[in-house]
């Protein structure tokens, strides 16, 4: 059985237990980083130098790096359409995850922890509003590609939408007015289909709230 460490709250955490899901493999939460301790330990570092999760054991296979993670289980275990016979396909799916890992999150987490993980009277206004303007640009892009098909790799869903998708529900959750994304709006509603975005993706992060460290 697959064994992951992290937080639930966690958006990396979150991208591979979404992964997990959607192909109905068993595991072993144990919860780890933040409130629950553990990543210090020289145990965990063993699995993990970084001291970060999630981190995975399958069957000996330590794999930590959340995107490298989610790319292992679909390679391992998920077969078409989540990881492609064809390496042209793949790379397309790839393109995605890492813009995800480059731009986009790197803008969404600069967001949510001016806003959801600082305190209200330490915010500061103008780099939240500078942030959210980043994270809606980034959007308008993907929107674009969504205008013309149901998800990022095209027809079917894939890898290429765990890193992005994985954000939107605090987006939209968060407290923070968002503009109309129709195409956007679409995509999370085609999101929220799937019973293990709503598992794990579409849970309380409210442990987390105006915590800059735990």
């Amino acid at each position: 059985m697959i064994k992951i460490w992290g937080r639930r709250s966690s958006a990396n955490v979150q991208k591979v237990m979404w992964m997990l899901g959607e192909l109905g493999l068993e595991y072993r939460h144990i919860p780890a980083g933040g409130p629950y301790g553990i990543v210090n330990t020289p145990e965990f570092r063993a699995l993990n130098p970084n001291g970060l999760v999630p981190v995975i054991d399958d069957d000996g296979m330590v794999l930590w790096e959340s995107n490298a993670i989610v790319r292992y289980l679909a390679s391992q275990y998920g077969g078409e359409p989540f990881w492609p016979s064809s390496p042209r396909e793949r790379a397309g799916l790839d393109k995605w995850m890492d813009w995800s890992a480059s731009t986009l999150q790197a803008h969404f987490i600069g967001l949510f922890v001016s806003y959801w993980r600082t305190p209200e009277n330490l915010r500061d206004a103008k780099k939240i509003a500078a942030l959210h303007d980043n994270v809606v640009n980034d959007l308008m892009l993907l929107g674009r590609v969504l205008a013309k098909q149901p998800f990022l790799g095209g027809d079917a869903f894939s890898i290429a939408d765990i890193p992005n998708g994985v954000h939107l529900y605090r987006f939209y959750t968060m407290g923070i007015p968002a503009p109309s994304l129709p195409n956007i709006e679409t995509y999370y509603a085609r999101l929220q289909e799937r019973p293990a975005y709503r598992e794990h993706v579409m849970i309380s992060y409210d442990e987390i709230r105006g915590k800059l460290s735990f």
